[in-house]
């Protein structure tokens, strides 16, 4: 579960942050991650919960936004999304390819691949 050590790593950089200023409670914190990491949602509430247990953002609430999987290709220039196979056998798991859906050509990960905040709704001191 590397989830957790994402999450403290995360966790760690907002309290750092969040001591330059006079901040009184934090309400959400807003990730946005990449398709490609492979991180799970459920899995990181879990354990933004678990870090944040006595700290500013105990309480606050952990959104993630997800960043579908982008390419861009050197040969014909396609830039868009990823094809997705569905396991037949898990249908639960899909697995992109990340060659180029239209000439099959190389291709470059553009977006897909992000792991950070977005932004944070605080409360601060008058």
């Amino acid at each position: 579960m590397h989830e957790v050590s994402v999450v403290s790593s995360l966790v760690n950089a907002v309290i750092a942050e969040l001591g330059k200023y006079k901040v009184t409670k934090v309400n959400s914190v807003t990730l946005i991650i990449g398709d490609l990491t492979n991180l799970g949602e459920e899995q990181m509430t879990f354990a933004y919960e678990i870090v944040t247990r006595d700290t500013i953002l105990e309480g606050s609430e952990l959104i993630i936004e997800r960043e579908p999987i982008e390419l861009l290709c050197s040969s014909c220039g396609y830039e868009g999304p990823a094809r997705i196979l569905t396991d037949p056998d898990y249908s639960s798991h899909s697995i992109p390819v990340l060659s180029c859906p239209e000439c099959g050509g190389q291709t470059k990960v553009v977006k897909g691949m992000a792991c950070t905040v977005r932004c944070m709704d605080i409360e601060e001191e008058e």
